[in-house]
């Protein structure tokens, strides 16, 4: 499996959605440098994601074939690709089960 080809995350809409209320809600209590930063922080985890998939636990439980990382009081869902990972959502103290309904 090591091809030597860069590994990479794609989003979906509901991730990048996620993104946006994060960065909403970051720049207005916490200012936008700070936000900036966080933001920065958490590409560099969906970057990791997609490097090392499989170091994150598995959440079958939650839905079959997704996996978790927990950053800060977020919890990144992805599920595992041949290029990479996809981002499934980014969910702060929601309900995974109700979020990631089909």
């Amino acid at each position: 499996m090591t091809s030597g080809a860069p590994k990479n995350y794609r989003l979906t809409l509901a991730a990048k959605e996620d993104l946006i209320n994060i960065a909403r809600y970051g720049d207005a209590n916490f200012g936008i440098e700070a936000s900036n930063r966080f933001r920065t922080k958490l590409e560099a985890r969906f970057q990791e994601l997609a490097e090392h998939p499989m170091r994150y636990s598995a959440v079958n439980y939650i839905r079959d074939g997704y996996r978790r990382s927990v950053f800060g009081v977020h919890s990144i869902y992805y599920v595992p690709e041949d290029a990479g990972v996809l981002i499934v959502r980014v969910l702060g103290r929601r309900d995974p089960k109700i979020a990631l309904r089909s």
